[in-house]
């Protein structure tokens, strides 16, 4: 399965959004309302869950400067990547588009690409709110 965003353009750097994104405290400033937990357990690895939903662990896999951040689940239940790609337009500005792809089968695909999506969309929409 993989959902897409639409590039979103951001009013800060490459460079500025990719520090943003690297430290992984920041990622409860994209969360939305819903969220019941959120936890940094080290550099490399925070957990967050959603009201009704069991909770995620979500590690860096790969990042590359200013260009891509990719988080993957920390538990074969549900393999996934969520991957961060940045394109600078200028020095004062870029655009950014996420990327989820996972590996379900089609009853659980069925069930969870609509809070997917708009999760994705909440995180997309909180990141060009910087």
């Amino acid at each position: 399965m993989h959902i897409e965003t639409p590039k979103n353009k951001i009013n800060k750097s490459a460079k500025e959004v990719f520090e943003f994104l690297i430290d992984l405290q920041n990622f409860e400033k994209l969360m939305p309302e819903n969220i019941d937990k959120f936890e940094v357990i080290n550099e490399d690895r925070f957990l967050f869950a959603l009201k009704g939903m069991p909770q995620i662990v979500l590690q860096r896999q790969e990042q590359t400067p200013n260009d891509k951040i990719v988080l993957g689940a920390a538990s074969d239940k549900l393999p996934f990547t969520l991957t961060a790609d940045i394109e600078a337009l200028d020095d004062d500005s870029c655009e950014v588009v996420l990327n989820f792809n996972g590996e379900f089968n089609a009853m659980m695909a069925m069930m969870i690409k609509s809070p997917i999506t708009n999760f994705m969309g909440t995180l997309s929409k909180n990141l060009g709110n910087l």
